[in-house]
């Protein structure tokens, strides 16, 4: 594959979107590397301080975190601090941290905004705008200084997902889900081989962590948003 400015036709400004067939070229040039490959080369192709990539510190983060961190030890990592999160999630990430040597930036919600969301207990009565005020809009405001977004989802893990491709368009950015089909085998088999923490709550039942008053145990992300019919926060759609 050539360099991704030969593939990537913009129309307009950044904010304006990205061409079909530039999207389409890209998946089809990496589909047939492996998800390390793909990191690798998605650093060759792209300005290497374009490259916007976030961790929520969540179950298995370590898994992704210790492929970035080995192949670009320089990457900023984002993390957004919704304010809610288990003491655990503020633990594990701290460990990460130390033992990957990792720059990690904080992004968080307005604080007027935020308060609001407190006040309201908002995750009971309007999760989605708890979540849009918390998660969302903080991520919005710095992925204005990307052109394309590293994420570690993979496609076993919810209906969504399964749906997504390697690359995609998202809101006038590319991105980039190089392990969107890795097998949970393959990436508990990695997690294995190089000896990687889980998440501490992993181990009383926890499976997918977020927001502590939107977590409860159980399996996959069946533990997420008990009681209604919401599987994702929203940055992923």
């Amino acid at each position: 594959m050539g360099n991704a400015a030969e593939l990537i036709t913009r129309v307009g400004d950044n904010s304006a979107g990205l061409s079909r067939d530039a999207i389409d070229a890209l998946n089809q040039a990496y589909r047939p590397l492996d998800f390390e490959a793909r990191i690798r080369r998605v650093y060759q192709d792209f300005a290497p301080d374009k490259v916007m990539v976030t961790s929520s510190f969540a179950a298995t983060s370590a898994y992704f975190l210790h492929i970035i961190s080995s192949i670009r030890p320089e990457q900023k990592i984002h993390f957004i601090d919704t304010g809610y999160h288990f003491e655990q999630t503020l633990d594990y990430k701290d460990y990460l941290i130390e033992r990957f040597k990792l720059d990690v930036i904080d992004l968080r919600a307005d604080p007027r905004q935020h308060q609001i969301t407190q006040d309201e207990q908002m995750w009971r009565t309007d999760p989605d705008l708890c979540c849009q005020v918390n998660k969302v809009q903080p991520l919005e405001d710095a992925k204005e200084h990307y052109d394309l977004w590293i994420s570690s989802l993979m496609g076993w893990q919810t209906e969504h997902r399964a749906g997504l491709e390697i690359f995609e368009e998202r809101r006038g950015m590319i991105k980039f889900n190089p392990m969107i089909d890795v097998t949970r085998e393959q990436r508990d088999a990695y997690i294995a081989d190089h000896d990687l923490p889980f998440h501490p709550l992993v181990q009383e039942g926890y499976h997918s962590i977020g927001c502590s008053h939107c977590t409860w145990k159980g399996e996959g992300r069946e533990g997420r948003w008990q009681g209604s019919s919401k599987t994702e926060c929203g940055i992923h759609l």
